[in-house]
């Protein structure tokens, strides 16, 4: 056994024995707990604050401009992610719902009731709110989790795990409920894989490349929350006045994340309209158009590629193309998507209806942004990612999608003949 396999021995059992602690909680006592780490987040801002200013002064030139947005945390991250966890607490557990009830005419009782995975774990990159999130989200549901975070954010988690772990002791829990592994080194993340023992599930986030290592190394079963090269199709029926809004905040509220939108389709009947409005509106964010030949002909920019329709940008970039028919859109969209999120905009009911129905994604929108897939915007308080499979769970996943469940039978005596 090497010394990492040592590690991730260690920190799964720890979580086994948490996790065991932590299905016997009530949720009056889980909602404590989260509540004091709210306010244990915004009463120790400046620790995670000066963390996290070490942690932008080491990426630096390391990591692209858009991609430092979710490094980031100002006082006001930092309020807006302890409401985060309020909300959290404020929701119903779903743990010992009863899905399901069988009555056998042998008198058999059986309950179909949620349970908690046990322990889950999440590799993500530099995204610490994602580190709060997942615990939270986990805690409530009485998982334990295992984090591996991004070097970029190392020192930002550790500094918000340390907060949350000393509130878990001041309510003697186990603070292996919520651990954050240390190891910098990326040959490490194959052993944490290996750990199918004690480790009930495996949720990556971050990009394909992180999504795909993850998927093809582990023997943990896996959820992925896969990539977003998200669409937008302004359709002949549109209200160009709503699109240019829409297309403008799906491209550049945050192009940094992966609701935001990477290719814009136009029907042709509008493309001469619409295009230089759009691209007007976009003027001052500087975003650059990957175009179609016939695009090129309206609004400057510069050639789509052979993987321009693949790429997830994350930055102010846009691929543009016209089509012909809402057929035409469907089929483009279905060949390109990384089934996370796709919007129509048009006021024909009939036409969004065709489209919803027929696009393979987790989340389609009618007339609105594709940058409200997100468990916060979906009521969920927080997420602990967005699936793009179909297997589980899919889109944003809130609580209910951190449960198993087993079925609970109750007899009398009853024995099988």
């Amino acid at each position: 056994m090497n010394q990492y396999e040592t590690i991730f021995t260690s920190m799964g059992q720890a979580a086994r024995r948490a996790s065991v602690k932590l299905s016997q909680l009530c949720e009056d006592r889980i909602n404590d707990v989260l509540h004091s780490m709210a306010d244990a987040l915004e009463q120790h801002a400046t620790i995670i604050l000066k963390a996290n200013a070490q942690d932008l002064k080491n990426a630096q030139g390391m990591v692209p401009k858009t991609m430092l947005d979710r490094l980031v945390l100002t006082d006001e991250r930092i309020h807006q992610i302890a409401e985060g966890v309020r909300e959290v607490a404020a929701l119903t557990s779903p743990v010992g719902t009863v899905l399901e009830t069988i009555e056998r005419p042998n008198g058999l009782r059986i309950e179909k009731r949620t349970v908690p995975f046990g322990v889950i774990g999440i590799i993500f990159e530099a995204r610490p709110n994602v580190t709060v999130d997942a615990g939270v989200l986990c805690f409530k549901t009485g998982n334990a989790t295992i984090l591996r975070g991004g070097k970029e954010a190392y020192q930002t988690n550790r500094a918000i795990i340390s907060i949350m772990q000393n509130v878990l002791a001041e309510y003697d829990l186990p603070k292996e409920s919520i651990q954050l592994v240390d190891i910098l080194d990326r040959a490490a993340v194959p052993v944490l894989l290996q750990q199918r023992k004690y480790i009930d599930v495996i949720i990556p986030r971050g990009g394909a490349g992180l999504i795909k290592s993850v998927v093809e190394n582990s023997r943990i079963p896996v959820i992925e929350t896969g990539s977003g090269v998200c669409h937008t199709y302004v359709d002949e029926f549109a209200d160009l006045s709503m699109a240019v809004q829409i297309v403008l905040n799906a491209k550049t509220q945050r192009p940094s994340v992966c609701n935001s939108m990477e290719t814009l389709l136009v029907h042709r009947a509008v493309a001469k309209e619409f295009l230089p409005l759009a691209i007007d509106a976009m003027k001052s964010y500087d975003v650059t158009v990957h175009g179609t030949p016939d695009v090129l002909d309206i609004i400057n920019g510069i050639p789509v590629s052979d993987t321009s329709f693949t790429t997830e940008y994350n930055d102010f970039d846009v691929n543009v193309c016209i089509v012909d028919s809402l057929e035409e859109a469907i089929e483009h969209i279905n060949q390109y998507t990384t089934h996370h999120s796709e919007c129509i905009i048009t006021e024909n009911v009939e036409r969004a209806a065709v489209f919803m129905n027929l696009i393979d994604c987790s989340t389609v929108y009618h007339n609105a942004s594709t940058r409200f897939t997100d468990g916060f915007e979906f009521g969920f308080g927080a997420e602990i990612g967005i699936s793009t499979q179909k297997l589980h769970a899919r889109g944003p996943m809130g609580l209910q999608a951190l449960m198993s469940y087993k079925y609970f039978v109750f007899g009398s005596g009853q024995v099988r003949s």
